[in-house]
């Protein structure tokens, strides 16, 4: 998730390394806080991959300060990992956020439809937080009145989602 998202916003231009921390946390800091210590390895590795290069500009009135800029191969990467999402990303909210808020990289509507019907498909298994055995709960079903807020919130996020995801797929075409 943070490798798509250091990629997805540089997708667009060059950032320096505080910068592109605060969109990120923008993002997903609510859920995943993003710490220097996990960002900077990450940067290291899409460097070294050749995903991305590191440009040192002078400071204003500080020290000099690195700007980080996408490779051709890089941006054929974040449009590679955007039309081909790993399961998780596609299950796992959070990771599937972060694939929605740069899916628009891939130019081709047939591509962003095919992402968004994995992601339909997936919200119209039956599931649940809590099971009785192999069988889903519903909230209705449920005594303790927190877990039947969860899964009652649950519920009307799905709802959403699945109008959002049907209308937008009606418009992609």
């Amino acid at each position: 998730m943070l490798e798509l998202a250091i990629l997805g916003f540089l997708y667009d231009h060059s950032l320096h390394g505080y910068e592109l921390r605060k969109r990120i946390t923008a993002l997903t800091g609510h859920v995943r806080p993003v710490a220097e210590s996990t960002l900077y390895p990450a940067i290291k590795r899409l460097e070294r991959a050749g995903l991305l290069v590191r440009e040192t500009q002078p400071g204003a009135v500080a020290a000099p300060r690195h700007v980080l800029s996408l490779t051709a191969t890089g941006r054929r990467e974040l449009r590679r990992r955007l039309a081909d999402p790993a399961r998780t990303d596609i299950t796992d909210e959070n990771r599937w956020f972060t694939v929605l808020a740069f899916l628009r990289h891939l130019d081709d509507p047939a591509a962003q439809s095919a992402v968004l019907r994995r992601r339909l498909d997936f919200l119209q298994e039956p599931a649940s937080f809590f099971y009785e055995g192999d069988r889903p709960l519903r909230a209705e079903e449920l005594k303790d009145p927190f877990r039947q807020g969860i899964l009652t919130i649950a519920r009307a996020t799905s709802r959403a989602e699945l109008t959002w995801l049907r209308r937008t797929l009606a418009a992609l075409g």
